[in-house]
């Protein structure tokens, strides 16, 4: 995305006036793709952590490729690390981690550690705030977008916001973001995610649900408008200190002097406490290794060794406190980075910009295991050449829309605009795409339609069913069903007169989840 069109579009980031351990939490708010998003899923206490890498993390120390070891050491025999010192994998002789990882490895043995080998995009770009913004946007690298993929994925979720937010649905929250910068992932398309609520002023007139008044123009109304929506976020720091106060961390492995494991603490005492935000992003900076990626006399250690035991110590802390908070089968996490690093090192002890690069996702409920190939090296390497991708990127986000979110297939095209295969990071009970258990369709015909619609509902389960619809402000608008069904195929006709023209949403549930479809009445 183009960053100054975001800024322009950006209301001012406001810092919640909460602090846990000492960081600041940022809190996002929806706009209209979050609200159904959470009727929607099949799994709606489902928690995703993504862990950004800043900087573009050389991949090939971190998954490092054995059985290329031939060619890879005549391109980067200065830091390539000893093949004795690799930490070897179950299951698999022709690839390691880094030394550092010794708790990736612990968790990657245990099975809860998928790693994606090579995703990128195609013609990548080696500029570090281009290639974050196509990251974080979900773009092609020619194309440029103002909100962010989470961010169109949680708009859906809660339409209309901030009016009448936070409310008694969701009551947090969607996405919160562990720092003081706010990301672009998380920017929905109609309002910005990050508010600042910062002087005592405004938290009396927010207890008080005071907006100062403004002159009835439209530059007035747009600054009631900003008023209200920092407003409406001073309103989840409550949620949040209410959250911290229910819930204690219980690992004691969280190691020292590690912002990354800091974050993810203060993450883990956040979702045991049972805040209801779908999304946590955290993040670890330094990973533009151009020099001194690794000592001379030890490729194991060096700059590159200690971010990487750095995030992999933090992320074993969380998993085994998430396991101790009772808490692990409702999370799962994922490391990003804006690319990988070329094959030939530099003179300098370091690796310049590159293309593809692994990424990990880890928790109870992946596929554990390596998806992908080991990257092929050339029996000679120029000093431009790059990783190839593997896998488009937004393969992966589309793998966690639908199959850990379980959004449907209308929906992940929505956010991504375009058709990602999913891979298999995930396990199959983890996956139901958008379903819920027993119903095998549900659709209305004509659609789009005008005077009458007929709503068609096959179940394989008996049990009571209710399809209501709903407007696009999320307002309720009629109930098409709700009653005891024996399984079998059911029409149901429904008038459309009363309605106006435009776009509706309905809904069914089952008791064991949801499922949103869309109605057009012209």
């Amino acid at each position: 995305m183009k960053r100054k069109s975001f800024i322009k579009k950006s209301l001012p980031v406001a810092m919640l006036p909460v602090l846990i351990n000492g960081f600041n939490l940022k809190g996002y708010s929806k706009s209209p793709l979050l609200r159904l998003l959470g009727k929607n899923v099949a799994h709606p206490d489902r928690v995703f952590v993504v862990i950004q890498l800043n900087g573009g993390n050389d991949g090939l120390n971190t998954i490092n490729p054995l059985d290329q070891y031939s060619n890879l050491s005549k391109a980067r025999n200065n830091i390539l690390i000893n093949e004795s010192k690799v930490l070897k994998l179950s299951g698999t002789t022709a690839t390691g981690f880094h030394p550092a990882m010794t708790g990736l490895r612990s968790m990657y043995d245990e099975g809860l550690v998928s790693v994606v080998q090579s995703a990128g995009y195609p013609d990548p770009n080696f500029s570090h705030f281009r290639s974050t913004d196509i990251w974080l946007s979900g773009s092609d690298s020619n194309q440029y977008l103002n909100d962010g993929w989470a961010g169109r994925f949680l708009a859906e979720e809660y339409p209309n916001f901030p009016n009448n937010y936070p409310n008694q649905t969701m009551p947090d929250p969607p996405a919160i973001q562990i720092g003081s910068s706010v990301s672009p992932m998380v920017q929905g398309p109609v309002v910005s995610m990050g508010m600042a609520i910062s002087d005592p002023t405004n938290f009396y007139q927010l207890i008080n649900g005071i907006v100062d008044t403004a002159p009835s123009t439209p530059a007035g109304k747009e600054l009631t408008f900003v008023r209200m929506v920092a407003q409406q976020t001073m309103q989840y720091a409550d949620s949040i200190k209410g959250a911290a106060a229910k819930a204690t961390n219980k690992s004691t492995l969280y190691p020292n002097n590690n912002k990354l494991a800091d974050q993810l603490k203060i993450v883990a005492q956040l979702i045991a406490g049972g805040l209801k935000t779908k999304i946590y992003i955290v993040n670890l900076n330094g990973f533009d290794t151009h020099a001194s990626q690794t000592d001379a006399s030890a490729t194991e250690t060096g700059d590159h060794a200690t971010l990487l035991k750095r995030l992999s110590d933090a992320i074993y802390a969380f998993q085994d406190d998430l396991k101790l908070l009772n808490v692990d089968d409702k999370v799962a996490g994922m490391t990003f980075s804006e690319f990988g690093r070329r094959i030939a090192s530099n003179a300098s002890l370091g690796t310049d910009h590159g293309a593809a690069a692994p990424m990990i996702v880890f928790g109870k409920l992946v596929n554990p295991g390596i998806i992908g190939s080991n990257p092929a090296i050339a029996n000679q390497v120029g000093n431009a050449d790059n990783v190839p991708m593997q896998y488009d990127y937004r393969q992966i986000y589309a793998s966690v829309l639908a199959d850990w979110f379980g959004a449907d297939a209308t929906e992940v095209l929505d956010v991504l605009s375009k058709k990602y295969e999913t891979l298999p990071i995930f396990k199959k009970s983890s996956s139901a795409a958008g379903m819920v258990a027993g119903v095998t369709a549900l659709l209305n015909y004509p659609n789009p339609c005008n005077g009458q619609t007929t709503f068609k509902v096959t179940t394989e389960k008996a049990g009571y069913i209710q399809i209501k619809l709903f407007d696009t402000l999320g307002k309720e608008s009629e109930t098409i069903i709700d009653q005891y069904l024996t399984p079998g195929s059911y029409e149901i006709p429904f008038k459309t007169d009363g309605l106006p023209k435009g776009n509706y949403y309905y809904v069914l549930h089952n008791g064991s989840g949801r499922m949103v479809r869309t109605l057009v009445k012209h």
